[in-house]
């Protein structure tokens, strides 16, 4: 981080004397004025020159590139004059009128950051708001059965970093099937991973009391190291079908088949998963970039080998963007979440057609339309891909089971 006090004489008074020479401060916005979330943060390109003695503002377009620190850093850490400009109270006035024009530009942050946090006028992906789309939803989902005869239900296990949601959005979909607020799976808001067993959970319809064609498979939660707690076998494991429920994951324990209890040595087309959405915290996509983004494509790759289709739920939309916070129905107009899915599928080495936005039940007490049909949108997405699962796992004229 550089910060840079230069001294000159002012051109239009050659008599001033270096007790009067005026500064100039020379800073780049490195992060939204507005805001220091990291998610939110929108970059100000061109340098400003604050002049503490005439009071004015103007802004430098340079060729060479301008060290960038924060507004925030800037106003705690003022900087250091250089060896000609003593520590007078009339070069602490200067400095403390330098503070105030900073402080007016923070109170106008929107007109830097505008951009990055407006929405755009017509939705980038198409969705209908409606009871009505609600309804069909739950209808398609509720009559949902594989495609293949031998499998009653389709598994989907939920993968993703500690915190990022998994349970959550079990609970969700859940709530929107019961039309009120349930907490079904259990969530915590813990550092570590509240989930340590491997736990399905059927969907079920309130009204009709029968059960849906959906299994929801929830296991221990990674860590920004990696698999720490989990390991890539036990993974593969649980995808393949060897691992009961309830299996309480050790690193110290790996899945095996002479030490598991209940351990499944010829899993069934049923006992596998067959597709698996990763669920990433859109509110720590760029804190989280490093360490996951090899465990991710690491996963996805042994994954795939097993002919297994991934989806992605990038959660907490409503943190990192207001307005969808305000209204869900904001969530395909939103710049800042579209350009979360472009980061995420970088992350995880996917197209973006693969990630849908959710945003997950937390502190209401009572469901919304436009939530639901969010929620309800996203199982629909995950459906599709485990319904191709099927339809590569059963060869077309003969009905048998594709061993994986």
């Amino acid at each position: 981080m550089k910060k840079t006090w230069d001294s000159g004489c002012s051109s239009s008074d050659p008599a001033n004397s270096t007790s009067q020479r005026h500064s100039y401060m020379r800073f780049t916005f490195g992060q939204s004025l507005a805001t220091t979330s990291q998610t939110t943060a929108s970059t100000f390109p061109y340098p400003i020159v604050v002049d503490s003695k005439d009071k004015t503002t103007s802004i430098i377009k340079e060729t060479e590139p301008t060290p960038s620190v924060s507004l925030q850093e800037l106003l705690l850490t003022p900087g250091q004059p250089t060896a000609d400009v003593n520590k007078s109270k009339r070069q602490q006035g200067r400095l403390g009128g330098v503070n105030r024009k900073l402080r007016y530009l923070a109170s106008r942050a929107p007109l830097f950051s505008s951009r990055a946090e407006s929405n755009f006028d017509s939705p980038w992906r198409n969705m209908e708001w409606t009871e009505e789309r609600k309804t069909s939803l739950m209808e398609m989902i509720s009559s949902y059965r594989p495609s293949c005869e031998d499998v009653a239900q389709a598994r989907v296990l939920l993968l993703g970093p500690v915190g990022s949601g998994k349970s959550s959005f079990i609970s969700s979909v859940q709530s929107v099937f019961n039309g009120r607020v349930t907490n079904r799976a259990m969530v915590g808001s813990f550092a570590s991973s509240f989930t340590k067993k491997l736990q399905t959970f059927s969907i079920r319809h309130q009204k009709r009391g029968d059960v849906t064609g959906l299994v929801l498979c929830d296991m221990m939660g990674l860590t920004t190291e990696g698999m720490s707690g989990l390991t890539l076998h036990d993974i593969l494991s649980v995808i393949k079908g060897h691992v009961p429920e309830g299996h309480k994951f050790s690193p110290d324990q790996p899945v095996s088949s002479s030490e598991t209890v209940g351990y499944v040595k010829r899993p069934s087309l049923q006992d596998k998963i067959h597709c698996v959405a990763f669920v990433v915290d859109a509110s720590k996509v760029m804190t989280n970039a490093t360490g996951l983004s090899i465990t991710f494509k690491k996963l996805r790759e042994h994954i795939s080998d097993l002919g297994v289709h991934q989806v992605v739920l990038l959660t907490h939309v409503d943190q990192i963007c207001s307005e969808t916070a305000k209204d869900a129905t904001n969530v395909y107009k939103s710049r800042i979440i579209q350009d979360m899915m472009k980061k995420t599928a970088d992350l995880l080495g996917m197209s973006t057609s693969y990630i849908v936005p959710v945003k997950n039940y937390s502190s209401e007490l009572d469901v919304d339309v436009n939530t639901d049909v969010l929620i309800l949108s996203a199982v629909d997405h995950i459906l599709q891909y485990a319904d191709l699962y099927f339809q590569d796992s059963t060869p077309k004229n003969t009905g048998s089971k594709l061993d994986l």
